[in-house]
């Protein structure tokens, strides 16, 4: 992927965010998205591996759907009388090995309401996370290696 269309793309995500679409704003996004580029660039692909754009935005479609759905089912949680929980901290696997990709992966599971990454190994072959609901860890790893994880592998391998 062009390094400009990767910084025009980072600046079109900050004007979502931010919900400000004025010039200053764009120029803003341009700025951080340049930076932004700067820093990880040398993560993105320093052994020559792609990045497929297409499935680069597979995983950020998954992304939205999971925060979605996530932030749906901590708020019937919370509104709910009862509100039982089962909170919990579950060891998951990687199959991802680089620095980039984990983060990326612990990132998206913090920002997925309900779930927080607490700590990767020394060895970097297992990552903690804290649920909200750990009612069922085995399903919750199966979710996470097919979906957050599966895509990451997909875009950037």
């Amino acid at each position: 992927m062009r390094p400009a269309f990767t910084v025009a793309l980072f600046a079109l995500a900050w004007l979502a965010v931010s919900g400000s679409f004025t010039i200053p704003n764009l120029l803003l996004g341009l700025v951080a998205g340049g930076l932004s580029l700067a820093l990880i660039r040398d993560h993105i692909r320093p052994d020559g591996r792609r990045v497929r754009p297409l499935k680069l935005l597979s995983l950020v479609l998954l992304f939205i759907k999971e925060l979605a759905l996530s932030a749906w089912k901590v708020a019937v949680l919370v509104a709910s009388p009862k509100m039982v929980l089962k909170p919990g901290i579950f060891a998951f696997p990687l199959t991802v090995d680089r620095d980039f990709e984990i983060t990326l992966l612990a990132n998206l599971i913090t920002l997925t309401p309900g779930t927080l990454s607490v700590d990767v190994s020394v060895d970097r072959k297992v990552l903690y996370v804290h649920a909200l609901d750990c009612s069922d860890p085995v399903g919750a790893r199966r979710d996470i290696a097919g979906g957050f994880e599966k895509k990451i592998l997909e875009a950037f391998r």
